[in-house]
């Protein structure tokens, strides 16, 4: 994952937790549930795709790599 890309999926999820924090303190239940459930799908999107992009450099490395010779 790109620096920029790991970056952004901080900064979103910060502001989501939050947000959670402020929902709370204006004691807004269904928006602190709201958010709790943006905030865990989105997290889990990043993961999601840090694996994907892991698995797809790792695969662009083993099709490079020159055959090994016996």
């Amino acid at each position: 994952m790109s620096r920029t890309l790991a970056l952004l999926f901080a900064f979103v999820g910060t502001f989501l937790l939050v947000g959670i924090g402020a929902a709370l303190s204006y004691r807004s239940l269904l928006g602190a549930l709201l958010l709790a459930v943006v905030s865990i799908a989105f997290i889990g999107w990043g993961f999601v795709l840090k694996a994907k992009l892991r698995r797809k450099n790792e695969a662009r490395a083993d099709s490079s790599a020159e055959p090994k010779q016996p």
